[in-house]
């Protein structure tokens, strides 16, 4: 392999690039605009959940209840119902996804220390936000009911109370509990996995339909260096892309990288590369760029953004699926990206993910160069 024969081809594809402007901006513009689209897009938080109540009891105890679902970030009570019919209209018009309803007796029990109710429906069509929503309930019911028991028992003379487990909260790397600060990490290897593949499927079905293919065969020019010669302006386009996210995720989703950049520009180098393999085997075996593109963006989409771990936790899939996930190499970079981006750890904690990560890169190689020597056979 002579590297004079890999410049001369990856300046022809670097050409290539720079006078056919769609694929410039395919390969700059559009990752950034999906990652700006998914990044404000993509949200698992809840909050002001949209609530209509029904206070039945109107006395200062129902007040200080609301008061706390009105006050807390989970809730937002947007108007008051007299009747169930308007209840079931607000949800059934999606003007609310929650309704609380204060009976009449609800002062009169809690003043007799007996135990008061509070009747809470859901719509539950979205059952993760209805199921968070319940838990945010239940929690703020929890802390009335406790003062109130505890100023009840101090106003009829008790002996002091105190609490018997004291719990105070402290998150680790995500503190103020942002989903952003879990998506961008992720989104970035979904995003790059798919852009990548796109770039590379392109190349040598592009050369088989101009009929330049046979021109390039019989040149010196070998495999191994047509290969290396097309991956290479690619990979720079690649690595840009990547500098362009990060810096997206640091101004403009606010999201802190708290892990060696270095280390994290490295993987991103492998999965690049592997990434751009895949691309080129698929442009190798379909000889069509539609059929490519086709291939390219089902096989690299769907898989990254299902079974990566990025949107659902790979623990909650079932055995099959699990054990197909370890194919999937998103799996392995999304792993380390948050790893880097959120908890700053390196390589003593990410080796495993790293190796899987290499060894795809290094198999992707070598599978596109065989493939592509067995084509021209």
């Amino acid at each position: 392999m002579k590297f004079r024969r890999v410049r001369a081809v990856a300046r022809k594809e670097f050409l290539h690039i720079i006078r056919d402007l769609r694929s410039l901006g395919m390969a700059i513009a559009i990752p950034m605009l999906m990652l700006i689209l998914f990044g404000f897009a993509l949200s698992v938080d809840v909050n002001n959940v949209p609530t209509v109540v029904w206070d039945q009891s109107g006395t200062e105890a129902s007040r200080e209840l609301l008061s706390r679902f009105d006050g807390s970030p989970y809730f937002s009570i947007l108007s008051q119902a007299q009747d169930y019919t308007a209840l079931e209209r607000a949800i059934d018009t999606r003007q609310a996804l929650v309704a609380l309803v204060v009976p009449s007796d609800f002062a009169e029990r809690i003043r007799s220390g007996r135990q008061a109710m509070l009747q809470m429906i859901v719509d539950g069509s979205d059952s993760n936000t209805a199921l968070i929503a319940l838990g945010y309930a239940e929690a703020i019911c929890r802390a009335y009911g406790a003062e109130v028991a505890i100023d009840a028992l101090r106003r009829s003379g008790g002996p002091s109370v105190r609490v018997p487990l004291d719990v105070r909260s402290r998150l680790w790397f995500n503190a103020d509990m942002e989903s952003r600060h879990y998506i961008i990490p992720g989104l970035i290897a979904v995003i790059m996995m798919i852009i990548a593949a796109l770039l590379t499927s392109l190349t040598v079905t592009r050369e088989w339909e101009r009929g330049t293919m046979e021109q390039l065969i019989s040149t010196p020019v070998q495999g191994t260096e047509l290969i290396l010669g097309k991956l290479i302006p690619y990979f720079v386009i690649g690595m840009l892309d990547v500098l362009l996210a990060l810096l997206m995720g640091e101004f403009v989703f606010r999201v802190p990288l708290r892990g060696n950049v270095g280390l994290l520009l490295t993987m991103s180098a492998i999965f690049m590369v592997g990434a751009l393999s895949i691309g080129m085997f698929i442009s190798i075996v379909t000889k069509s760029q539609l059929l490519a593109s086709q291939v390219a963006m089902t096989t690299t989409f769907l898989p990254a953004f299902l079974l990566s771990g990025f949107m659902v936790p790979i623990a909650n899939m079932p055995l099959v699926i699990r054990a197909i996930t370890y194919l999937v190499p998103a799996r392995y970079f999304v792993s380390l990206l948050h790893g880097i981006y959120l908890k700053g750890v390196g390589l003593e904690v990410l080796a495993v993910e790293a190796l899987f990560l290499t060894v795809f890169g290094a198999a992707m190689v070598l599978v596109a160069y065989w493939k592509f020597q067995k084509r021209l056979t």
